[in-house]
């Protein structure tokens, strides 16, 4: 596929980006202001143009990107009023004759609370928290979208993110993490590197359906934060119950605490062939690791 419109510029889309962004001849992506915009446009790649989508307002440069891409990621998150991209753009999709493939970010809470037990692509939904409610909701306006169009939609949900500037080795470095210990919770999490593989296989393959995008081991959370800790010669922060933690915690932090679960990833696997660069994060926080020690001793060009 030749052409890519990106439905906003975060970081996953980003690091999709400056990997795969050479497979595409040209290249869209929405902002939502026009200075970033204009900061993008005048410092990026000729064959990338972002463009302004504040989620309110469709432009005409926005509709013409979509009539011409084969490939399209969205990230855009809902909100209360639903999915902004199909509540403005939907029609133009419908209208499209070139679009190809769909790849929709989600998240792996959609599933809600399973008190520790398995889930896979199979598992019933049960969303407790809105955003989670909202994002089940957006997922299922996706696969409408693609029964109307007949363009496949992979949908991709993805458990917690961390990767370069997003990880346990800067929070612990910079004191800007506790050590929260709760009874049998355990996190899954995926790698930057990792998602845009997905990303990419998704694309390549063309299929309809769900995916989960999480690593091979769920763990406490703590776990990443001790071992973090280990990799910098330091001591990690003290153990803390989650009923100390919560007093000082803002409601959307603790909330991450309510749902237990663990995911399976058989089928990004099997069906898109991914085979996880980062299967836990040990080996994710120790690349991590081993690459801020290349960037610190690198011999500045003269």
């Amino acid at each position: 596929m030749a052409t890519l419109l990106c439905f906003g510029l975060g970081y996953s889309a980003q690091h999709y980006l400056a990997t795969y962004g050479g497979r595409f001849e040209r290249v869209w992506a929405t902002v939502r202001d026009d200075e970033r915009a204009a900061n993008l446009n005048s410092c990026a790649w000729p064959r990338f143009t972002a463009l302004t989508f504040n989620g309110m307002v469709a432009s005409k440069d926005l509709c013409a990107a979509i009539a011409q891409a084969e490939a399209v990621l969205v990230s855009v998150p809902p909100d209360v009023s639903g999915d902004p991209v199909l509540a403005f753009c939907a029609k133009t999709f419908t209208q499209t004759a070139r679009m190809r493939s769909i790849v929709y970010l989600s998240t792996i809470g959609v599933y809600g609370n399973y008190d520790g037990a398995w889930v896979d692509e199979d598992s019933e939904c049960r969303p407790s928290k809105a955003r989670n409610c909202q994002r089940f909701a957006a997922e299922r306006a996706w696969q409408d979208l693609s029964v109307r169009t007949k363009v496949p939609v992979a949908i991709l949900r993805l458990a917690g993110i961390y990767g370069p500037g997003r990880n346990a080795l800067q929070n612990v470095r910079r004191n800007m993490t506790k050590r929260i210990a709760k009874h049998g919770q355990v996190f899954n999490r995926i790698h930057v590197t990792d998602i845009a593989q997905a990303i990419d296989a998704a694309f390549e393959f063309r299929p309809s359906g769900i995916f989960n995008v999480a690593d091979d081991e769920p763990t406490p959370p703590g776990d990443p934060i001790v071992f973090a800790a280990q990799l910098l010669g330091i001591e990690p922060p003290q153990e803390i119950s989650f009923a100390q933690a919560r007093s000082t915690m803002t409601e959307f932090a603790a909330s991450f605490y309510a749902d237990v679960k663990r995911v399976r990833n058989d089928k990004l696997k099997s069906v898109l062939g991914v085979k996880l660069k980062y299967p836990n994060y040990r080996e994710g926080l120790s690349a991590l690791h081993q690459d801020e020690k290349q960037t610190t001793h690198a011999i500045p060009d003269t």
